[in-house]
């Protein structure tokens, strides 16, 4: 499990510093564009718009996985043994049927009605099924690092 963790680590930081990167470059090809050459580019904003969809849904996955991520611990704070760790599965269990239902749920059904009917955007011509994978994609890896919590958290309750 701890390795399949590493790998799923080391594969998400690389993809979103891609993913960042590309974006930054969109966008300073945009700046320099409309400001430079007085000539606009019309395909950078729609890119960095969805450039920012995936950054920000693989980029939160992976600070969940990293346990970076923005947490409210006032009651966490104030516990501790068993109470502590019966919460933190609780939470587990919470964040695992949000990724499952909403993001992976929802979002597959997104992409499929996207696809089915092959709306595509309008300057890239991309189908907009691919940019929504996000959703289902981030669903998953949430879901993932969860459960891989999960597990850790009820082997020390146990």
């Amino acid at each position: 499990m701890v390795h399949a963790r590493g790998i799923v680590d080391s594969v998400l930081a690389r993809a979103v510093a891609v993913l960042m990167g590309t974006l930054v470059l969109t966008v300073l090809w945009q700046v320099f564009t409309r400001f430079v050459l007085r000539d606009p580019s019309s395909w950078t904003e729609e890119l960095a718009r969805y450039l920012m969809i995936w950054v920000g849904l693989i980029g939160a996955a992976y600070a969940a996985g990293r346990h970076k991520h923005l947490a409210v611990d006032l009651l966490a704070s104030r516990l501790s043994g068993r109470r502590a760790r019966l919460l933190r599965i609780a939470v587990g269990v919470c964040a695992i049927l949000f990724a499952v239902s909403a993001l992976f749920g929802g979002g597959t059904r997104l992409v499929w009605v996207m696809l089915k009917l092959g709306q595509t955007s309008a300057s890239l011509q991309v189908p907009l099924g691919y940019v929504y994978l996000a959703l289902p994609l981030s669903g998953l890896l949430i879901a993932f690092y969860a459960t891989l919590d999960l597990i850790d958290d009820m082997r020390r309750a146990a």
